[in-house]
């Protein structure tokens, strides 16, 4: 089970992040969690919205280059080795984590994160118990 998530791309210049959160915003568009990742040229921008298909659209029509993406959310405890033993079961099913970044609401963390193996991501939940969430359970946090 995966959710949507928009990956936007950022020239490294100032106030270019200003300009993409201000467009979402006037868009009445929640951010629900949200990375940063640079190098040297550009920037992107990982979203999950409250409206990911909407936020496409709007960013699109600014011109701005967006792109969505399949990724996974897990819920656990917010102590790391929970985070641990939870990145394990892909660890030990041979499938790599691409990307990862998470936020937590009090004892409660929400992992996303991207998978070599999103086939396979239904099949190893249910062999260790994880919890996967869907879109609409974030969208109601």
């Amino acid at each position: 089970m995966t959710i949507k998530q928009l990956s936007v791309f950022l020239e490294n210049k100032s106030g270019r992040l200003n300009e993409v959160l201000d467009i979402l915003g006037k868009a009445d568009i929640r951010i629900i969690a949200a990375t940063v990742a640079d190098t040297s040229e550009y920037g992107i921008l990982r979203l999950i919205t409250s409206d990911t298909a909407r936020a496409y659209q709007v960013l699109k029509e600014h011109c701005v280059s967006a792109q969505q993406n399949d990724v996974i959310a897990l819920t656990c405890d917010s102590m790391a080795g929970v985070f641990a033993a939870q990145l394990s079961a892909f660890a030990q099913e041979g499938l790599s984590i691409e990307y990862m970044y998470c936020f937590s609401i009090r004892d409660k963390a929400f992992l996303i994160l991207r998978t070599s193996g999103s086939a396979r991501i239904d099949e190893v939940a249910h062999k260790y118990g994880l919890h996967i969430i869907t879109e609409k359970e974030l969208q109601q946090l």
